[in-house]
């Protein structure tokens, strides 16, 4: 029962990274040639283990309720909870093409939890009275970049006006978000080791930013390419820091590196697909396979770690 107690909101990363795994699965077997026999198998394993994740915290709520409300006081740990919201959006992404009806129903349950987490979390950001900016990390990009997701489902379903909605509040937040987060790195003490892999989050914003400004207007114009070449940056200036990464022990916010980098593996597929860029395909397929490589090593220690009884135990 103290497991349960211990269980963390940050798990639901654990999702975010395999569905972002899945989702950049499905596209290397549409657009890239490889076999149409992974993603499958990879999405009813996700969708199980999902299922697992919400019996589990749902039942931590119904048991531990002021466990969950220290959860969601913490600044840190209360951007993590939108990641609920973000699962659904991106499950209705994977479902697109195999049930429609399935994706809608996901998206409609996603865009409007996912509202709600937006508009709860800002108006405690706004009225809050213990933030300090010490306590801002990468993960406060969450709640904001839940609503780029939307309009990737919602074009795919005919909610045009509403996708615009949803997408204007994501890129409007985070240029403001990025803006205090440099302040924050740049003027004082640097992130705590442990969330460290939460800087990958930065680059996915303007990634998935790049996505759903493609599907809207079906072009691939000047504000959808800064997005894309944008995000790109971030992530090969990451790529340059990678000695400080590899020096930290492992957390549950390892998975955070696994989501961004799915992120930039759809986005630049969707640039080969429709600009016709092909030595993009020289860094698409490495990519995948270093994001699979990662993904099966952070699942595998996961376990081991859960096995050990090294997760969901009282934090220092």
């Amino acid at each position: 029962m103290s497991r349960l107690k211990n269980f963390p909101i940050s798990f639901f990363s654990v999702i975010l990274g395999l569905t972002g795994f899945t989702l950049a699965t499905q596209k290397m077997e549409t657009v890239m040639g490889f076999p149409a026999a992974v993603s499958p198998w990879l999405l009813n394993f996700v969708i199980l283990l999902y299922a697992l994740f919400l019996v589990l915290y749902a039942t931590k709520l119904i048991r531990f309720p002021g466990e969950v409300k220290q959860e969601f006081n913490n600044p840190v740990k209360m951007s993590f909870f939108p990641t609920i919201s973000v699962s659904f959006l991106l499950l209705a992404n994977a479902f697109i093409e195999h049930n429609k009806k399935v994706s809608l129903f996901l998206w409609i349950t996603g865009s409007a939890g996912h509202f709600v987490f937006t508009v709860i979390i800002l108006t405690r950001w706004f009225h809050h009275d213990n933030f300090k900016i010490q306590q801002m990390s990468p993960a406060w990009f969450i709640p904001i970049v839940g609503n780029m997701l939307v309009p990737i489902g919602g074009s795919a379903h005919g909610f045009v006006e509403i996708s615009w909605f949803f997408f204007s509040i994501g890129v409007i937040f985070w240029i403001l978000l990025l803006s205090v987060f440099l302040n924050r790195i740049i003027f004082h003490n640097p992130l705590p080791e442990k969330l460290m892999p939460t800087f990958f989050i930065i680059i996915a914003p303007p990634a998935i930013g790049f996505i759903s400004l493609v599907k809207l207007t079906a072009n691939m114009g000047a504000a959808e390419k800064v997005l894309y070449y944008i995000s790109l940056f971030f992530f090969i200036l990451l790529l340059f820091q990678v000695n400080y990464f590899r020096k930290i022990k492992f957390y549950l916010s390892w998975w955070a590196y696994t989501f961004p980098i799915s992120a930039v593996i759809i986005s630049t597929v969707l640039l080969y697909h429709t600009a016709g860029l092909t030595a993009l395909r020289y860094f698409i397929w490495p990519l995948w396979i270093m994001l699979g490589l990662l993904t099966v090593s952070f699942a595998v220690i996961t376990i081991r770690k859960a096995i050990n009884k090294e997760i969901c135990v009282p934090e220092d």
